[in-house]
């Protein structure tokens, strides 16, 4: 069987991001359905994906295989669903999994350092000075996550207004640290770094990580301010689509992040 992933790259093998570098795989033009039959088999890393009986590779050819067979069946499921043509953009399960094998595997540190950058400018630290209104709904909303990470972790964070930049503690960063590190599996790290680069949050992104806080919790918090902006001045077509692909993403991850539970 031709290796349908490779056909999807685009390639930028000299990209120094391993999360970036894995993500270069969308194909030009799409290529077609050539396959009748999606299955799930069990294989020494797990449960990989076949087509017509014949195993998928990933653009670097390793074996498409996740460790949870719940996960590998919503895998499965992304490949069954596409129809004339196979589209990546519909498919942000592949294209993570692609992304943890092809790229975080090789370089973790890296990723995971990329991660705890947040900590230094985390959204739930900049607050806005006015309307009332919003300040309000930020403190209701955000503020639970900040108290969480007190309570549970000791990690103590500074706030500001505004865009100004304020240094955060160091013993807050080491904090967040050493729970970062209890998920620093490839394929847990690719899904973090999705939630967290979506959200510009790693608090909100540990906190669905140590299931303090459900997807959808997390996806409220992390649009307190387009939601309300979209309340006073509506939403234009493009930037729903957005953010639906956005969602599609968000939703992805979750799954990742769940399956580490099971």
């Amino acid at each position: 069987m031709r290796d349908i992933l490779s056909d999807l790259e685009v390639g930028t093998p000299q990209e120094k991001d391993p999360v970036r570098r894995a993500q270069a795989t969308m194909k030009r033009s799409l290529p077609k359905r050539f396959y009748k039959d999606v299955s799930v088999v069990p294989v020494p890393e797990g449960f990989a994906i076949a087509l017509d009986g014949k195993p998928v590779r990933t653009p670097q050819r390793a074996s498409l295989a996740v460790h949870d067979e719940e996960l590998a069946r919503a895998l499965a499921a992304e490949w069954e669903a596409q129809d004339k043509e196979i589209n990546p953009a519909r498919m942000p399960l592949t294209r993570m999994v692609n992304t943890a094998i092809d790229g975080v595997a090789s370089a973790p540190e890296a990723v995971f350092e990329e991660i705890l950058r947040y900590a230094g400018s985390d959204l739930l630290c900049y607050r806005a000075a006015q309307p009332a209104e919003l300040v309000a709904r930020q403190a209701e909303v955000w503020d639970p996550f900040l108290d969480w990470a007190v309570q549970a972790h000791g990690a103590r964070f500074v706030l500001s207004e505004g865009v100004m930049h304020v240094a955060q503690p160091p013993e807050a960063v080491g904090a967040l640290a050493a729970v970062l590190r209890r998920h620093s599996s490839p394929l847990m790290l690719t899904a973090l770094h999705t939630v967290t680069a979506m959200s510009g949050s790693i608090l909100l992104a540990l906190a669905l990580a140590e299931g303090e806080a459900d997807a959808d919790t997390v996806w409220n918090a992390a649009h307190v301010d387009e939601d309300w902006n979209i309340a006073h001045w509506g939403e234009d077509g493009e930037a729903a689509a957005r953010r639906a692909a956005r969602r599609q993403d968000m939703d992805a991850a979750t799954r990742i992040i769940e399956s580490f539970r099971r």
